[in-house]
């Protein structure tokens, strides 16, 4: 059950290929209590992808809503800009953001208080598979591989936990047990 006082602040960062966007759906799906933030991009949809993953937008939108505050936090990443904004949950729902690296930076610099979960591929194998699983060329797949080695690492430094997502049941049992325990806390700080 959410917090009666603020929402809880999970956000899930890793690697491209890492299987996050899998892993927070089914965490969704299992947890009625449990609100996920649509990011924003400038990088067009890919094939086959679902249209409710971001909110797709042009370069001048996302800037004019940066000059706004409207963002938690955003970066660029490989030429696009990627973003958060400023969550908005249902009354008692807990919030889930899905981001990088950088942005897990940024919202802990905001909200010391959010917990932060690294999710990383079994291999670095198995996320070139999953990588061009949907899609990306092969310059692209190259280029999130070397960055994702360099997120794995620093994103050990400010992580709470690290899942290594090879299998989704297990890594959404993982996850619920972290929200509950984030709950936890959260309640007996309120008491």
């Amino acid at each position: 059950m959410p917090s009666s006082a603020e929402p809880a602040l999970l956000v899930v960062f890793g690697p491209g290929g890492a299987g996050k966007g899998t892993l927070v759906r089914s965490v969704v799906d299992a947890d009625d209590g449990l609100w996920l933030s649509r990011s924003w991009t400038t990088r067009p949809r890919r094939a086959g992808e679902p249209a409710g993953d971001y909110v797709f937008t042009d370069e001048a939108s996302f800037r004019a809503r940066i000059e706004a505050g409207g963002f938690l936090e955003w970066a660029e990443f490989l030429g696009h800009l990627y973003g958060t904004p400023t969550p908005a949950p249902p009354p008692g729902a807990d919030i889930l953001l899905e981001i990088d690296l950088e942005g897990a930076r940024q919202v802990l610099a905001r909200v010391p208080t959010a917990c932060l979960v690294l999710v990383v591929p079994p291999s670095e194998a198995h996320q070139i598979e999953r990588l061009r699983g949907r899609g990306d060329s092969e310059a692209h797949v190259a280029a999130r591989v070397a960055r994702g080695r360099e997120e794995v690492r620093a994103g050990r430094e400010i992580a709470q936990h690290i899942i290594v997502n090879d299998d989704l049941a297990t890594s959404t049992a993982e996850l619920l047990s972290i929200l509950a325990g984030l709950r936890e806390h959260d309640r007996a700080k309120d008491e």
